[in-house]
């Protein structure tokens, strides 16, 4: 095994069970959902498309598209985090695997 893959087996041991935290996801995840969010704020309060704008302005909630926002914002954030939470767990789980597996061998022989 490489150093590499040793050093990340030690820190995931460490600190998985501090990653999988849902508080701890959204405060980390949070620029990638406002990354998706300020643009739908940005357009929606641009005014480029006039005829849609005077729709909206007729017959809009801003609490929706608030609430809306803040949806948007902390979905993204936690599936982000959460996805990448599986995907260093199932790296250790192989890294651990690889070990086991080189032990093994060298037992063997």
């Amino acid at each position: 095994m490489t150093d590499h893959e040793l050093r990340f087996i030690e820190y995931w041991e460490k600190n998985r069970d501090k990653e999988r935290k849902i508080t701890k996801q959204w405060y980390i995840g949070l620029p990638i959902g406002l990354a998706f969010a300020v643009p739908i704020a940005i357009n929606f309060s641009s005014g480029w498309y006039k005829r849609a704008q005077m729709t909206a302005m007729a017959e809009f909630n801003p609490m929706v598209l608030v609430i809306a926002l803040l949806i948007i914002i902390t979905f993204i954030a936690i599936f982000y985090k959460r996805h990448q939470w599986d995907m260093n767990e199932q790296r250790y789980k192989e890294f651990i695997a690889k070990r086991t597996l080189e032990e093994k061998r060298k037992i063997e022989n």
